[in-house]
């Protein structure tokens, strides 16, 4: 029998706001642990929460580019859980008002597109951090109360594939949004997984597992994978899938239970005494939407269509809003799109992985990248030795065009010259003049390769070409 996966995710989404959700602590990354707290966020009896407005408006913005509609009225809740790392033994969320209603982001797997609808989007305080060592464990607060934004999407995905594709697309669009810094590895996204099969032709969804606090990507897909997998397996031996908790470990590859799956009612959730509702008129949002980015696929065809170059390269370039931003920088400086983009993805963003830099912090500037590659394109430099440049342009910064006239690397295109070394490398390489003769095509790139030594990558390639191409030929 051929059963069917269904997943559903639930992304919680740390905000940039410079203090905490309900309190004035700091959420910078990596202070010491408890450092960063207050009686408000470690849940001191008589401490007044106070709405972090910053919060509100970077979830508003979050759901305005995703499509949603935004709740006029909303409130928070209390969701009661007992657990070390949550100080009030209560969480501040929100539960049947949310900020923000519906939306889709927009996938693409193996070139089949759809759209993957989102139920709700709320706001709610993050926990503390447990942390375990070898005979004790103890919590960090440093976290609890930092902002989250939840996106709840439908049940929609029906491969870990897909799953991937909507996080990666999320991703970008909260990124253009600039509502978080979206990093990975200090836990700025951090994804609950859902996931049933049922059997094919079958319409009702089957028993959910949730898979718990994944904070990769790549995470995500294998846990899901497994997952899935593990649930037909039980399936096709007679067995029955638990609503329940699992966790990840990506040691072993497999999936745990944890607990039993809780429900809604288990949370007694019940409106936040402490906290007033929130109202947010229709010309507030109207004004929030006239500050709203464009979206990373319409910046893709807007290069497509202002710019020139192909959807490729548009794709590759709007991937990091910081990487688009460079690029459209660079273009104010240079009418040679193309070769600006051939630059940026294939030199700026090796160094950039390479490095772990983002676009804004490198010393290369566009107007100076932009310098660069007028420089090869009026055959002052040639691609090796703009390549020389652009290495000590990553190292110290300054300007290409001094680096060349500093460093003596104009390109050397006076025939004269070029042909003499053209006849030293003809007289000194005999064997690959015999070779060429005999049909041997790739003889003539060694012959270029030695007069480019010769030249020390000076010489105008084009010119190299030309004349090795005539006297090979006699």
């Amino acid at each position: 029998m051929k059963y069917l996966p269904t997943i559903g995710l639930e992304v919680h989404v740390q905000l940039r706001t410079a203090s905490k959700m309900f309190c004035g602590c700091r959420t910078g990354f990596g202070a010491p642990p408890n450092r960063q707290v207050c009686p408000v966020c470690l849940g001191y009896p008589g401490a007044m929460p106070t709405i972090n407005g910053e919060a509100i408006r970077y979830t508003v913005l979050a759901g305005l580019m995703l499509g949603s509609r935004i709740n006029e009225t909303s409130k928070f809740d209390r969701k009661s859980y007992f657990y070390p790392d949550m100080p009030k033994n209560y969480q501040i969320s929100q539960y049947d008002k949310p900020l923000c209603i519906g939306g889709s982001v927009p996938i693409q797997v193996d070139g089949i597109a759809k759209s993957i609808g989102i139920t709700r989007i709320h706001l709610e305080e993050d926990v503390g951090k447990s942390m375990h060592f070898v005979s004790s464990s103890g919590v960090d607060f440093n976290r609890a109360g930092i902002p989250l934004m939840e996106i709840v999407t439908d049940p929609e995905m029906v491969s870990p594939e897909e799953a991937f594709a909507f996080l990666c697309a999320l991703k970008q669009i909260i990124q253009y949004a600039e509502v978080s810094d979206c990093n990975l590895e200090q836990g700025n996204i951090r994804c609950d997984v859902n996931c049933s099969v049922r059997p094919e032709g079958q319409k009702e969804l089957g028993t959910k597992t949730e898979i718990k606090n994944l904070n990769t990507f790549k995470g995500v897909l294998s846990a899901s994978r497994y997952e899935i997998q593990r649930q037909v397996d039980v399936l096709q031996g007679g067995g029955s899938i638990i609503q329940e908790t699992r966790r990840w470990d990506i040691d072993t590859g497999v999936t745990s239970s944890m607990r039993s799956k809780e429900e809604a009612h288990d949370y007694r959730y019940f409106p936040e005494p402490d906290l007033l509702p929130v109202i947010i008129s229709a010309e507030q949002v109207e004004g929030w939407k006239k500050s709203l980015p464009e979206l990373p696929q319409q910046r893709c065809d807007r290069f497509v269509r202002q710019y020139g170059i192909p959807v490729y390269d548009a794709r590759v370039l709007v991937a990091d809003k910081s990487v688009a931003d460079y690029f459209e920088q660079a273009c104010r400086s240079s009418s040679k799109f193309k070769a600006v983009s051939n630059w940026i993805m294939t030199e700026i963003l090796g160094f950039l992985t390479e490095t772990g830099s983002g676009a804004g912090d490198i010393k290369v500037r566009p107007d100076t990248l932009a310098e660069l590659v007028e420089l090869v394109d009026s055959k002052i430099i040639n691609a090796t030795t703009a390549k020389e440049v652009l290495g000590i342009m990553f190292e110290q910064g300054g300007r290409p065009g001094d680096i060349v006239k500093a460093r003596g690397l104009v390109q050397m295109s006076d025939s004269g010259e070029i042909e003499a070394l053209v006849d030293e490398a003809l007289k000194g390489n005999p064997k690959s003049v015999a070779d060429f003769a005999k049909g041997k095509t790739a003889a003539l790139q060694f012959l270029v390769g030695q007069v480019m030594r010769l030249s020390k990558g000076k010489a105008n390639v084009e010119t190299v070409q030309r004349l090795l191409q005539s006297k090979l030929s006699r």
